[in-house]
């Protein structure tokens, strides 16, 4: 019971925290490979006369010191293996920990990672249910719009569901902080990700095997309906690892038009993905893909600059000196950036950046400057209640030098 009651919970809960995330991305690297290589796989099988007419093509591939030589049935062999190997628990493990991530970081501590007073006024109380749902009606919406006849043309359908992405990522940057919205959009894109494994191609195999060992032929268009569903995941995942990298970097969601950017990111990340795809089919790729993914890269990295705020300033007036600088940061700031933070949610300094002294103070003005002044990301949320004076205020001393007297 002492050594319980002397624990540092914080300590063990960011340890929690680490360990989540660390399982997170390693079952996420081990989904998107396998979804990486079996869509070349897929694409780079050629016919050969001499297999099983069952057989759609084989392909040869060296690695490892030895050949491989790998078959597709389209439907299902006459027999099966002994031992089937099944992908599945990439998807769910990246997805079980991603969620309970999702769930003990940011939506445990709402007000802290997920909401914004000057986005929206929503308490919350009503912006977890809120979360939580959007996961789930996503995930319905996506599934019935592919089942529906728009489904049926693959153009239709990448048009249709882009522009319900684009709507759903503009109306999760008018609720949600910008932060928020962005892990809001890589959650629902990972969970529609996971449902087509879980809902779609995993039941669709199990189908087909149980056919099989009936002794009927399987129905042709489960094969299809899954293999439709595995390429979306493919294409979706350079978005997704994208929103995950993001959260590093405040000048991608914390500006006027974080919505847009993403909605770039998008667009590139499709381009880039259909690249590859075509190459793998022996096809000859356009490289014009390349330069017209640059496009809404630089398209995003414009907006962002032009998203960034201006301080409000008179001409000629007065650089603020330390000694007012000193003040705001010590009741904005060093809530949480203190060698011991008084605010709740940290053990730690975040990042390790503290203020305590003046020579750190000025050893991260530029930081200071970029993220309270020009994208207004810290305080984090504005939770301290920052003034648009006092950010004018940290403006007019970096630019005057960050001088300490």
């Amino acid at each position: 019971m002492i050594l319980l009651r002397s624990l540092d919970w914080a300590i063990l809960l960011d340890w929690a925290s680490l360990l989540l995330r660390w399982t997170h991305v390693i079952a996420g690297i081990a989904w998107i490979g396998s979804s990486f290589y079996f869509i070349a796989l897929d694409a780079s099988l050629r016919p050969n006369a001499r297999l099983d007419p069952r057989v759609s093509g084989d392909a040869w591939q060296v690695h490892g010191g030895g050949f491989y030589q790998i078959q597709k049935y389209m439907v299902a062999p006459e027999f099966l293996p002994g031992h089937l190997t099944w992908f599945k628990w990439e998807a769910y493990s990246t997805w079980i920990f991603g969620f309970a991530l999702l769930v003990t970081t940011y939506y445990a501590n709402p007000a802290l990672y997920l909401l914004d007073a000057s986005v929206s006024s929503i308490e919350p109380l009503d912006a977890v249910p809120l979360a939580l749902f959007s996961l789930v009606l996503g995930w319905i919406a996506y599934d019935q719009l592919c089942k529906s006849p728009i489904g049926d043309n693959t153009a239709r359908l990448a048009f249709t569901g882009f522009a319900l992405l684009t709507l759903i990522t503009f109306g999760f940057c008018h609720i949600f902080s910008g932060r928020g919205a962005f892990l809001q959009v890589g959650a629902l894109v990972g969970s529609i990700m996971v449902g087509n494994v879980f809902f779609i191609i995993m039941p669709n195999q199990r189908k087909t095997i149980a056919e099989l060992i009936a002794g009927r032929e399987p129905n042709p268009a489960w094969g299809k309906q899954a293999k439709q569903r595995s390429v979306h995941n493919n294409y979706l995942t350079l978005p997704v690892v994208f929103v995950m990298l993001s959260n590093h970097y405040s000048f991608t969601y914390q500006t006027r038009w974080n919505w847009l950017i993403l909605t770039c990111i998008f667009v590139s990340s499709f381009m880039i993905r259909h690249y590859f795809n075509t190459m793998h089919t022996g096809a000859e790729p356009d490289w014009r893909l390349w330069p017209a993914a640059a496009v809404p890269i630089a398209g995003a990295a414009l907006i962002t600059l032009a998203g960034t705020y201006a301080p409000p300033s008179a001409a000629g007036e007065k650089p603020a000196s330390f000694a007012e600088i000193r003040s705001i940061i010590d009741q904005r700031c060093h809530t949480c950036h203190a060698v011991h933070p008084t605010f709740a949610a940290f053990s730690d300094p975040p990042k390790g950046v503290m203020f305590d002294t003046p020579a750190q103070i000025r050893l991260y003005a530029k930081p200071i400057y970029e993220q309270a002044v020009k994208t207004h990301t810290m305080p984090l949320n504005n939770l301290t209640e920052i003034t648009d004076t006092e950010r004018g205020a940290i403006g007019s001393w970096f630019k005057a030098g960050a001088k300490l007297n």
